[in-house]
C-alpha cells in the first residue's frame, strides 16, 4: 500500500492539473445576430438561439479543451446594428464564428464585418442571393436557402401548372428585389409573363393599396416577395379583400411552418411553397423535432433546424483541424459532406453555397391536417443541383471560371 500511494496521487494530481488548464482556455464564442422581437422572430430569433444551444450541448459542450459559449444578439432589422453587433462580437468579445443573421440587409452588412477579420459566418435565415454571389467570401456559407432556390423550385412549378401571368407584391431591400429578380427570371424563361410588381416597406400593416394593384393587374398569380410577418399579413388582407375567392393565386415565394400556423389553414390551404426542411419529413426531423418542442413549444423552421445541422458541422470540423484557425476550418466543413437530420449528402461549393435537397410543399386543407402543425403535403422533392443557381453562373469572385 506504501508504494502504491505515490503513484495514486501523482495520478490524482496530473489529472487536476489538466482540469484546471482546461478551465484557464478561453472559451469558444459562436455568436448569433437575430431578429428576437420584430417580424422575423417567429423564423429565426429565440429558436434559432436555443438550436445553437443544443448542437453544442449534443456535441458534448467543449471542443479542443474550451467550452463553447452560445452568444445571441438583436439586431431589430437595422443593418448599421448588425454591423456593428459583428464588429463588437469579433473585435471584443472574442467571437470565433457568427451564425444565423436573419434578414438579408442585415446579413450583407455582418457578412463584410466577417469578411474583413477574416472569420467564418454561417447564413440560416437571410435569403438574398448576393450572399454567395458579389457579397461571397473565403469563410462565408449560405446553409438553407436562397432566392435563386426558392423561386426555382415554387416558380418553375406554378408556371408548368398554367399559372403562367405573375404580378409581385415586393418588401423594398435587399431580399424582397433579389427575389423579386430570381423569380421573374423563372417566370420568363418558362414562358410566363409578369404583368408588373409594386415595392412595400418591411415590417408594414396595411397592404390594401398593394393588393388592389395586384388585383387590378389580373394576374394570375400574385406573388410575395417578402417574409415573416410581411407574407402573413399580405395573406390574411388578400383573403379578406376577396382576391383569392376571385380566382387569382397568391404565391409566398419564401413561407416558414411557422407563417402558415400564424395565417391559419383555412386561409393557407392550397398554398404551394419551397421548403428547405420540414419537422414531419421522416423520423430523424420528427425526432429532432420533438425534442426542440420540448423546449420551445413550437416546431422548428427551415432556419432553426439549419442552425442546428450549421454549428454542428462548424464544432465537428474545429474538432477534426485541431484549431479554431478560420482558414483550416473551413477547408474541412468544404471537404465533409454534410449527412444528418437536415441534409443528406449536403456539401459546401467554393462560393459557400450549402447544396442540399429542396421541397415543394401544398398546404394542406383543415380536413387533412391530424392537428397544429401537421400543414405540409409533400409534392416534389427536388436535388440540390437542380434547385440551387449553377456554379457556372456564379458571380462569386472566388468561383474559378
Amino acid at each position: 500500500m506504501k508504494r502504491l500511494l505515490p503513484g495514486i496521487f501523482a495520478a490524482a494530481f496530473a489529472l487536476s492539473a489538466s482540469a484546471a488548464q482546461a478551465q484557464d482556455k478561453p472559451p469558444l464564442k459562436i455568436g448569433g445576430i437575430l431578429d428576437m422581437s420584430s417580424l422575423y422572430a417567429d423564423i429565426t430569433g429565440p429558436g434559432s438561439e436555443t438550436a445553437a444551444k443544443m448542437a453544442v450541448e449534443d456535441f458534448g459542450g467543449e471542443v479542443l479543451g474550451r467550452k463553447i459559449q452560445v452568444l445571441a444578439a438583436d439586431h431589430l432589422n437595422k443593418a448599421d446594428l448588425s454591423a456593428n453587433i459583428a464588429r463588437d462580437m469579433l473585435d471584443n468579445q472574442g467571437v470565433e464564428m457568427i451564425y444565423d443573421v436573419a434578414a438579408s440587409a442585415t446579413a450583407l452588412a455582418a457578412g463584410e464585418i466577417a469578411k474583413a477579420r477574416n472569420k467564418i459566418i454561417m447564413f440560416n435565415g437571410p435569403g438574398s442571393i448576393r450572399l454567395t454571389n458579389e457579397a461571397c467570401g473565403p469563410y462565408t456559407v449560405h446553409y438553407v436557402f436562397d432566392t435563386y432556390g426558392q423561386a426555382n423550385v415554387t416558380g418553375l412549378a406554378a408556371v408548368r401548372s398554367g399559372l403562367d401571368t405573375w404580378f409581385f407584391l415586393t418588401a423594398d431591400y435587399a431580399f424582397g428585389q433579389d427575389l423579386e429578380k430570381d423569380t421573374s427570371s423563372v417566370v420568363t424563361k418558362t414562358g410566363g409573363k409578369v404583368l408588373g410588381s409594386v415595392r412595400h416597406p418591411l415590417n408594414t400593416s396595411d397592404f390594401s393599396s398593394f393588393l388592389l394593384q395586384a388585383q387590378a393587374s389580373k394576374a394570375k398569380v400574385i406573388g410575395l416577395a417578402n417574409a415573416g410577418g410581411d407574407t402573413v399579413n399580405a395573406i390574411k388582407q388578400a383573403a379578406e379583400f376577396g382576391i383569392t375567392k376571385g380566382g387569382q393565386k397568391v404565391s409566398p415565394l419564401l413561407a416558414f411552418v411557422s407563417d402558415i400556423d400564424s395565417i391559419g389553414l383555412e386561409t393557407a390551404q392550397g398554398l404551394l411553397l419551397a421548403e428547405a426542411f420540414y419537422w414531419d419529413l421522416n423520423d430523424d426531423t420528427r425526432a429532432f423535432s420533438k425534442r426542440f418542442m420540448e423546449r420551445t413549444k413550437r416546431v422548428p423552421t427551415s432556419a432553426q433546424a439549419g442552425v442546428y445541422s450549421s454549428v454542428t458541422h462548424y464544432l465537428k470540423a474545429v474538432k477534426a483541424a485541431g484549431t479554431t484557425d478560420a482558414a483550416a476550418v473551413i477547408k474541412v466543413m468544404k471537404e465533409t459532406p454534410i449527412n444528418d437530420f437536415f441534409a443528406k449528402n449536403g456539401k459546401i461549393r467554393e462560393d459557400g453555397r450549402m447544396i442540399h435537397d429542396m421541397y415543394l410543399f401544398e398546404v394542406k386543407k383543415p380536413s387533412e391536417s391530424k392537428g397544429r402543425w401537421d400543414d405540409y403535403k409533400l409534392l416534389a422533392t427536388v436535388p440540390g443541383a437542380e434547385a440551387f443557381q449553377p456554379l457556372e453562373q456564379s458571380r462569386c469572385p472566388l468561383v474559378k471560371k
